[in-house]
């Protein structure tokens, strides 16, 4: 379990150490997400854990991916780039800030 876990965090398995991976599964079971199935040492997902993952997996998929496509020009230009407008409007708004509390504007 350990090698698939560092997996999917990106990290070697020799920088997962098993304590690592022993408070990052009681986490996950203090917070509903996991439950142990009784005399294993294997775990289950919970009906809660299934509700989050599909939760995050369609945040995803509707939200971040097309989102970030059109931030970092993944898709063709449109008139409709609703997160480049709220970019530019994020930066003026910064850069307001900055000159109210006199602090040079960084140039980007």
């Amino acid at each position: 379990m350990r090698q698939w876990m560092a997996q999917l965090i990106g990290i070697p398995v020799d920088q997962y150490p098993s304590g690592r991976m022993s408070y990052d599964l009681r986490r996950l079971r203090l917070h509903g997400l996991i439950s142990r199935i009784p005399r294993t040492h294997r775990y289950q997902i919970t009906e809660m854990g299934s509700r989050i993952a599909f939760f995050f997996t369609k945040i995803h998929s509707r939200i971040f991916r097309p989102g970030l496509s059109q931030l970092f020009n993944g898709c063709p230009k449109a008139p409709n780039r609703t997160i480049d407008r709220a970019i530019d409007k994020l930066d003026q708004a910064i850069g307001a800030l900055f000159q109210q509390a006199e602090f040079a504007s960084c140039e980007t």
